[in-house]
């Protein structure tokens, strides 16, 4: 479903909205980014500071900090701490998930002993604290610090069970500071979010502008191959709208001097008719016979040029409408009809098409098979034009090449039907320099023609979508005429 533009804009205009639109939901993401990331740093800073004090207060007893309680563990809870059955321990999350951690002092005596022994006691998580505590150069209270700031870092509600040297052991819950509710609310995951949605949107509004264009250029490419209808509409931007409006003056344009020419042409041929007529009966009084042929020959000539111009005319004018035809019915009736006349006319029986296959396993050969050839070439197409256009080309072999050999070769998208004539005189070269309009081969003199046979063949192919070229064949010159198949 095409979407509707509610007021027409100027691509300028679009562009512009379309950049605008873009900066606004870069700066919205970029300060829900940054917002996000400075409340994080905050909060890992706090949290770092935390640690800091808290140290203090396990190694010389000062008050806990802000927002973190330390309690002494009773005898029984304080020996199963010392035995590291901290999973048995009263008021601690469940399940219990252990993390040791030995905050040691560096110092010139490497075994004197472990400052701090803790254990971070969670629900969900074991914390990664190697790389923490294996930090060189940092004392216990940097040591710990990292550690309350690792724990900010994740969303859990960890309480810690530490002990200093040989000190208490001691129950710290700092969850108002580390904990998962203390972090604040990340905003980074939305701005991604907003962008993504921001750029679907841009890139939606770009991909259907642009679809706007390529379909009412698709529909302006197969007019003449499908009947397009008599004037187009488009909905998207003012300047498609514009395109359309020109092109539909124009198509007027050219259908009215079509249509007037036709006129013309039809208005001449039927006046002509009578001073023809007159013409026709007076010739037959002339005594003499030669005379009276050339006579009547040139008022032949003279009538068939009007009437191969309007024929033109009336291809050019594409008034017959196209439906699905069966092309290798229509050629074969067309080719029995020239044999029923005794013309020398046969048609090419087309090859079964050879196929490649994949080798096997007990065979590195690949084989070889035949499709079945189809009964029935199936095309759209308006049936009287194209016959028009393969009865010329007939013709021209006929003339030129004494035999006419009429030959079909379909593919998935195309169809080409070929027309090969015996011995002509003329090249590629020359052929292809006659399609123009009353253009003549060097042998005009001998044989009759008003030099639109191919021309009328050419304007055909160009309506169906294709074209008309020329090859050298087996025998002789062959027209090739190439059209779609839809």
């Amino acid at each position: 479903m095409t979407r509707r533009w509610p007021v027409p804009l100027r691509l300028r205009t679009l562009g512009m909205l379309l950049c605008l639109a873009a900066f606004l939901s870069g700066v919205g993401a970029s300060v829900l980014w940054f917002a996000s990331s400075r409340a994080w740093d905050r909060h890992l800073e706090r949290a770092f500071i935390a640690g800091l004090n808290l140290s203090e207060t396990l190694q010389q007893g000062l008050a806990p900090p802000e927002g973190v309680s330390v309690t002494p563990l009773p005898p029984a809870q304080a020996a199963l701490a010392g035995r590291g059955a901290f999973s048995r321990l009263d008021g601690l999350p469940r399940p219990s998930i252990i993390t040791n951690v030995s905050l040691i002092e560096p110092g010139p005596d490497p075994v004197s002993g472990t400052a701090l022994s803790l254990a971070i006691v969670s629900d969900s998580l074991q914390y990664p604290v190697a790389a923490v505590v294996s930090a060189e150069g940092q004392g216990v209270p940097q040591k710990l610090a990292s550690v309350t700031r690792l724990l900010a870092t994740y969303c859990s509600e960890p309480i810690l069970v530490a002990r200093h040297g040989d000190g208490d052991w001691l129950r710290i819950d700092g969850t108002a500071v580390w904990g998962c509710g203390a972090g604040p609310s990340d905003y980074r995951l939305l701005a991604v979010f907003l962008s993504l949605v921001a750029l679907v949107i841009l890139v939606t509004v770009v991909a259907d502008t642009s679809a706007q264009f390529d379909r009412f250029a698709r529909a302006l490419r197969d007019r003449r191959r499908l009947g397009g209808p008599e004037s187009y509409t488009a909905d998207g931007p003012e300047e498609l709208r514009e395109i359309v409006s020109a092109v539909n003056a124009y198509l007027d344009t050219e259908r009215a001097q079509l249509e007037k020419r036709a006129v013309v042409l039809s208005g001449i041929s039927h006046d002509l008719g009578t001073p023809a007529t007159r013409l026709r009966l007076r010739a037959a009084l002339i005594p003499d016979p030669a005379l009276r042929e050339k006579l009547e020959a040139d008022i032949d000539r003279m009538t068939g040029m009007i009437e191969s111009v309007l024929t033109l005319t009336r291809s050019e004018i594409n008034a017959e409408a196209p439906r699905q035809l069966s092309l290798n019915s229509l050629v074969e009736a067309m080719v029995d009809d020239y044999r029923d006349t005794g013309r020398p006319v046969e048609l090419l029986a087309r090859a079964a098409r050879i196929v490649e296959g994949g080798g096997s396993l007990f065979s590195a050969k690949r084989g070889h098979g035949a499709l079945p050839r189809p009964d029935h070439v199936l095309v759209v197409g308006r049936p009287l034009s194209l016959q028009r256009a393969v009865s010329n080309l007939i013709d021209n072999a006929l003339k030129y090449g004494r035999r006419a050999i009429v030959g079909i070769e379909a593919s998935v998208t195309h169809v080409v039907i070929t027309v090969e004539d015996e011995g002509s005189e003329l090249s590629v070269a020359e052929i292809e320099a006659v399609i123009a309009p009353f253009q003549r081969g060097s042998n005009h003199g001998s044989i009759d023609g008003f030099g639109l046979g191919l021309t009328i063949v050419d304007t055909v192919a160009e309506q169906h979508g294709g074209r008309l070229y020329f090859e050298e064949g087996a025998h002789g010159l062959r027209a090739c005429l190439q059209i779609q198949r839809g």
